[in-house]
């Protein structure tokens, strides 16, 4: 089966191609019937229709698809989840069967249909700064302000928020000196205070929604009441379009100064960023509910005062580790979390996103902040510094425009040059199945929309009890897991023939203003649980990510080594299901071509920075997490599983097993493991390199060598969202622990050919080898079912 070529169409992963027909049989198959779904997969060849989608009777709603059954003479169409009988809407009178329209054409299983429904305000963007940095940090982040301006459609709104120890709104409609409005770190400020302080609303924003237009009454009068104020002063002095505020806003940025509060030399710069985030969202849901926007944070350092304070102003206090979190001795952690969970709550359900760019050696308290990011789709960079190629690449790379002017831009508003931005705003996607099965929940980035259906399963993965999710913000690459439950008794037979159906809706804000739907509905087979066909379709690949994900989700809340057991719990019931053996006979145990690998990507798994905290701090954890949490099956793969290249004089360049065997001294490694992209030279390349025998001609050929892995990796480096660390390290080398720490120890310290033997580097390490892992899993596999 394409697996990869129904992605490429659909979006669609599942681990099951073929579904089990009864709950028994389901549960006895281990890896739930689940899908990964990219609802904004760029599609170049499917532009979108421009029209209303035909939708089933209320309360199906499901949308007109090729799996409908339909009468051409009576223009009538059979909804196949409700089975409800629908009339064909009046412009549909031509229908025939040679002229159908696209939705009902088998190629279309999914479809983008441009609404005529029109968001009232251009995304919004606010940005909001920390001011506790070094000269040069502050100088590197302003520059990259600045440039972002240039990136921006013309008509999207931007406002700036900028913090140390006080917060201050800046005021971009009053040009004749910068104006700011100052608010109190230490305190927390909730929509209802920062909307009567500032006096803005929606039911202003309405009012005045000339916008700029309202600049030559904005001189600041003090003694004016306040009723009046609040006529007179919109949102609109705060947040303005790009073409409006560009100078204003540039010169701010330029003359931004750093925090001019003294801070001691035993004492850390104290840093609200609890009381910024909390202005930010506070302002973005009293002026913009429910329109498209993002809120952009940059923090240098971790919050010290106020609330979501992470450590306190004393140097001699240590940020909390891993150690501190589960052990609950950190006096701010659940503070912190509860502080964090309450605003990405809100913010989520007005519609807004929010990013946070880290630029700091130290921790700056993702960890507490992660709810922001994965409760409303934002982005989350991890970065040294704001100087780093890494944090001003990947946050360019946000601004991504679509290839050309952005189809069904009706009123051709922000059409700036090159096109739209590929991000999507104020999303919301919606599950619709056949009675057979049952919705358990969704794992990635969002939150529930509270929509309890009856195809709602009592079992909840991830966030469950809901068929409808919000997400905030969602990028081309942004990728949920969704799982469901077969809940067909035994009693109850299927009908030969029949299919499972799940149509997946999303609608979202194109950036264009345009209110879009995209609409994708898959069938899948029922088969009898003993049916060979239900492993012929098992998707190892996408299995082995939907479980990373279910094992992810646990390990926030479970102890790692109990979430470590319930994998391996998993995979030994997975090959004793689906192996080929005699019992109590390791030794004849087999597995088919579609579950061979699966074994690796879990034993991988177990040792991945996902689960295995050791060496990583909260920070890192949370940031890794994210990720796995968002990016499609390849790039999570990746992840789990890293890819190793190997180059050397003997032939064309080519994959090499993840192990410490392939390190050999005549070859270069080439290591992408999503975050980081290594390239290793074996001793003796590295030698006759640091000789600069590849700068003499007749050596050309090593000079090949060394370039071709770094051509390789900025064709890797193209791609990636956020920008992977990039290291060039050689054998024995300290960054070489990048590459050892990902290899499967088949020569470790205590193997026997550690002298020689199969060649390789020995590995310093306790860890299992995957030879032995595989040994132990089928002893156990082939044992009476436990």
């Amino acid at each position: 089966m394409d697996f990869e070529g129904i992605e490429d169409q659909d979006g669609v992963r599942c681990s099951w191609n073929v579904l089990p027909n009864t709950r028994i049989e389901a549960t006895r198959s281990v890896v739930p019937v689940s899908v990964l779904y990219t609802p904004l997969k760029e599609r170049a060849e499917f532009p979108p229709v421009m029209y209303e989608p035909v939708m089933c009777k209320a309360p199906c709603r499901a949308v007109l698809n090729p799996y409908c059954q339909i009468d051409v003479r009576g223009k009538l169409w059979i909804c196949p989840f409700c089975l409800q009988r629908n009339q064909f809407p009046p412009h549909y009178k031509d229908i025939s069967a040679h002229n159908l329209p696209p939705e009902l054409l088998a190629r279309f299983t999914t479809i983008e249909y441009g609404l005529s429904r029109q968001s009232a305000v251009a995304p919004v963007f606010m940005f909001v700064v920390d001011i506790c940095l070094e000269e040069d940090e502050l100088k590197a982040l302003k520059d990259s302000l600045i440039l972002a301006l240039s990136l921006l459609p013309a008509n999207a709104l931007v406002g700036l928020i900028t913090f140390g120890t006080m917060v201050q709104l800046h005021e971009l409609g009053y040009q004749d000196c910068p104006k700011s409005y100052v608010f109190r770190g230490a305190k927390d400020y909730n929509a209802k205070q920062v909307q009567e302080m500032l006096g803005i609303g929606s039911s202003i924003r309405n009012q005045a929604s000339g916008g700029g237009q309202q600049q030559q009454q904005q001189q600041h009068q003090p003694h004016q009441p306040h009723g009046v104020a609040q006529q007179t002063f919109g949102a609109e002095r705060f947040v303005q379009s790009v073409e409006q505020c560009e100078f204003t806003l540039t010169s701010i940025l330029e003359q931004l100064q750093r925090d001019p509060w003294p801070v001691s030399s035993d004492k850390r710069a104290l840093r609200s960023t609890g009381a910024a985030v909390a202005v930010a969202v506070g302002m973005m849901e009293s002026a913009f509910p429910n329109a498209g926007g993002r809120v952009m944070l940059f923090c240098g350092g971790p919050a010290t005062q106020g609330p979501g304070m992470v450590v306190g102003p004393e140097l001699k206090e240590a940020i909390r580790s891993h150690h501190d979190i589960e052990k609950e001795t950190d006096r701010h952690y659940r503070k912190a979390v509860k502080f964090y969970e309450g605003v990405a709550k809100r913010a989520a359900q007005s519609g807004h996103a929010v990013d946070i760019f880290s630029g700091c050696l130290d921790q700056v308290g993702l960890a507490e902040m992660k709810c922001l990011v994965n409760w409303t789709g934002g982005q989350m960079v991890l970065a040294d510094s704001f100087v780093t190629a890494i944090f001003k690449q990947s946050f360019q790379r946000m601004f991504e425009k679509e290839e050309e002017g952005g189809e069904g831009d009706s009123d051709g508003r922000g059409a700036a040059a090159g096109g739209h931005l590929t991000m999507g705003f104020n999303a919301t996607v919606e599950v619709q199945t056949t009675k057979e099965l049952k919705v358990c929940g969704l794992i990635g980035p969002g939150i529930s929309a509270g929509k309890k259906t009856a195809i709602v399963s009592d079992t909840e993965i991830g966030v469950g009890n809901t068929s409808a999710w919000r997400i905030a913000a969602m990028a081309p690459s942004t990728t949920v897991g969704i799982y469901f439950e077969v809940a067909n008794q035994q009693s109850q037979a299927l009908q030969p023939g029949s299919r499972g159906l799940v149509q997946l809706v999303t609608t979202y804000q194109h950036s264009s203003g345009q209110y879009r739907m995209r609409v994708t509905t898959m069938a899948r087979s029922w088969a009898e649980g003993s049916s060979p066909e239900i492993p012929a379709s098992f998707d190892q690949e996408a299995a082995a990510v939907l479980m990373a994900r279910i094992a992810v989700f646990k390990a926030e809340i479970d102890e790692t080594a109990d979430v470590l057991r319930w994998l391996d719990r998993m995979l030994i019931r997975l090959c004793q299901k689906f192996g080929d053996y005699r019992r109590d006979d390791a030794a004849s145990f087999r597995l088919g071509p579609n579950f061979s690998i699966y074994p690796q990507f879990m034993y991988h798994l177990r040792r991945s920075q996902f689960l295995q905290v050791f060496n990583s701090s909260p920070d890192e954890t949370a940031f890794y997490r994210h990720c796995l949490y968002r990016e499609d099956t390849s790039n999570s793969l990746t992840m789990i599983q890293p890819s190793l290249m190997s180059y050397g004089f003997e032939g064309a360049p080519a994959p090499v097993q993840l192990d410490s065997l392939s390190m050999k001294n005549d070859v270069v490694l080439l290591l992408d493991t999503f975050f980081h992209i290594l390239i290793w030279h074996g001793e003796t390349i590295a030698e006759w390199r640091k000789a600069g025998y590849h700068e003499q001609p007749e050596y050309a050929n090593l000079k090949l060598l060394l370039d071709a892995p770094a051509q390789d990796a900025q064709g890797l480096l193209v791609e990636r969202m956020p920008i992977p660390r990039y290291i060039v390290c050689d054998q024995n080398g300290s960054q070489a622990r990048f590459l050892v720490s990902k290899l499967n120890p088949s020569t470790s310290y205590n193997s026997a050919n550690q002298y020689g033997g199969a060649g390789g580097e020995a590995v310093l390490t306790d860890d299992v080898n995957f030879g032995s892992f595989l040994a132990v899993l089928k002893s156990l596999a082939v044992k009476a079912a436990s």
